[in-house]
């Protein structure tokens, strides 16, 4: 008998970890490409077969990357803007998302589908729109301007709504009510301690989003005041494109996400089985 349940319990057999790592090195290749090619020269870009293995000119190529474009200030600019639109969306959208699941007040769900009709409507029909307002309101060429508009996001309201609902039992804050809480000490002391999963993976989410955005930033950031993304398309701009350099700054941009992930990835991955398991 326990041999059919263990027989059952793998049908995938002996082709289950070549599988596994047949996905593993198709996903983790082009990252291992982006930091391989700029240890080398330009004539390894074009060589049959490719080179595989790592070079010794890594380090000269990143200082070219510097000595290109502003990128000391891009990696600054792209931490304070990601940074902040981080924390503004965890801490507005955690906020939306207690007020949806646990307050009660009219119009509720009418503003909720508001908000979940907002995710359906193209980011590019507001483009012109909100950088005429940007011009209007003196924020041309500033952070503020790439900031404010994504601060934050109908994705961030219906996400926390939802993980309001599963983590946060109404016993919990009728408890809290009975110990004299309000409702902003509710969310503080109750609820947000609750959402430290959800939170972390929205977190990760955002980081990534407002650090990898480049048509808006582009718009309005000139490449005196760049984001990363602004300054990797200024190195690949031109009529001779140098491969190592951009695929350089490229790494060097991309560096940063994976530190994060790799500090955060046990709570995050933590928080995704959390929310699928109590789905």
């Amino acid at each position: 008998m326990t041999s059919r349940i263990r027989g059952a319990g793998d049908r995938s057999g002996p082709l289950r970890y070549p599988l596994l790592l047949v996905v593993v090195f198709l996903s983790a290749f082009p990252v291992y490409w982006t930091f391989m090619i700029p240890s080398r020269t330009n004539d390894a870009v074009g060589q049959l077969p490719p080179p595989f293995l790592p070079g010794g000119h890594f380090l000269s190529n990143a200082a070219r990357v510097f000595d290109t474009v502003n990128f000391g200030k891009a990696l600054m600019n792209s931490f304070i803007v990601a940074g902040t639109i981080t924390l503004c969306t965890l801490l507005f959208c955690s906020l939306a998302g207690f007020a949806f699941a646990k307050l009660r007040f009219r119009g509720r769900n009418a503003l909720l589908l508001v908000v979940i009709a907002t995710m359906m409507v193209p980011i590019q029909l507001g483009i012109i729109p909100l950088y005429i307002e940007m011009q209007e309101l003196g924020w041309g060429n500033r952070l503020i301007s790439v900031v404010l508009p994504t601060a934050v996001t109908a994705f961030g309201v219906v996400f926390m709504r939802q993980n309001v609902l599963q983590a946060v039992p109404d016993e919990l804050l009728e408890a809290g009510r009975m110990d004299g809480c309000g409702t902003l000490r509710l969310y503080w002391h109750v609820a947000l301690p609750a959402l430290r999963p959800g939170l972390a993976v929205l977190g990760l989410l955002t980081f990534m989003q407002a650090w990898n955005d480049f048509m808006w930033p582009l718009i309005v950031l000139n490449s005196e005041n760049p984001t990363v993304q602004v300054a990797l398309s200024t190195l690949a701009s031109g009529h001779y494109r140098d491969n190592t350099l951009v695929l350089a700054g490229t790494a060097l941009g991309t560096l940063p996400v994976l530190v994060i992930f790799a500090l955060f990835g046990r709570q995050i991955i933590g928080g995704i089985m959390e929310g699928a398991v109590k789905g």
